[in-house]
């Protein structure tokens, strides 16, 4: 079956309505393809065809120019939003996106493993879960791979791909070609905990968030050396509120069990704003305020 633009992968299923969920629902409808987007939390559910709407307009706001972009109305036309996995039976490829929690994406490989066709690819969006523990649970090990979009999706040109060693060539080629049909390249890494990007990454942040909780600098100054002594576009603090800090709990917590390494102990300062609610952007404060009318402050 193939795609209504074209593309050589039929329908594609994407398990979660959340951040990243509707991110990669946001490219896959940008690029044409014809989408089931399935969550069975009934807010984010609820919640997710606005985000959609919203993340279209502001992509052609800012690319004006860019040609064969979908109008606002394509989440109705191309995106079937629905609350149950069976669902996905008759799509090509998934991508699943739901927390990083290893019980649940487990559970859901289980599910789609017994509803999907053989030959379709089930593919973890990931942070950290190494993805032969996943391919384990289902019959289709050579079919399952890591797909680590980061956020937010649609302004991202690269993902990172992660094989397991029963990966097979075609299941890599397949990803490969639908990460070009949404015109993003894949970085082709091997399986690990955390891969390349997390496996460095969270350390980063830990160490950052526990620079900032003993007073070395408050996350403001922690973000401007980054940024400023070594270039980078956004600082460590500043990509974790991006990210979502309970994400990055989860993430911390999913290294140190796959790892043993008590580095990934996530920092106190960390675990206590996910606490009190602050999660970063999503959720109006992390360790910087996003709220509109506050004052942008850091937290000590």
């Amino acid at each position: 079956m193939t795609n209504p633009a074209g593309h050589t992968e039929g329908v594609v299923g994407v398990v979660g309505a959340g951040v990243m969920g509707v991110g990669v629902t946001q490219c896959l409808v940008a690029a044409g393809y014809t989408v089931v987007t399935v969550d069975v939390d009934p807010a984010a559910l609820a919640g997710a065809p606005r985000r959609l709407r919203d993340g279209l307009r502001l992509h052609r706001l800012l690319n004006p120019g860019a040609g064969g972009s979908p109008p606002t109305e394509a989440p109705s036309s191309l995106v079937r939003w629905s609350d149950r996995l069976p669902d996905l039976a008759d799509v090509s490829f998934v991508v699943e996106c739901t927390r990083e929690h290893v019980a649940v994406k487990e559970g859901v490989f289980r599910e789609l493993d017994a509803l999907c066709s053989p030959r379709t690819v089930l593919a973890s969006c990931t942070s950290a879960i190494p993805v032969a523990r996943l391919a384990a649970v289902t019959g289709r090990a050579d079919r399952v791979l890591g797909m680590h979009f980061m956020n937010p999706a649609p302004l991202k040109e690269t993902v990172e791909v992660v094989t397991a060693p029963a990966t097979s060539a075609e299941t890599l080629d397949r990803a490969l070609a639908l990460l070009a049909g949404l015109g993003k390249r894949g970085i082709v890494v091997s399986d690990a905990p955390g891969f390349v990007s997390n496996r460095i990454l969270m350390l980063t942040i830990n160490e950052a968030a526990t620079v900032v909780e003993a007073g070395t600098a408050d996350a403001a100054q922690v973000d401007d050396v980054f940024q400023s002594c070594f270039g980078h576009p956004m600082g460590p603090l500043a990509t974790a509120d991006l990210i979502g800090l309970d994400t990055v709990l989860d993430t911390l917590d999913v290294l140190r069990q796959h790892t043993g390494d008590s580095r990934f102990q996530p920092c106190p300062l960390l675990a206590r704003l996910v606490t009190e609610g602050r999660t970063g952007r999503k959720g109006g404060a992390g360790f910087h305020e996003y709220r509109p009318s506050t004052t942008r402050r850091s937290p000590s």
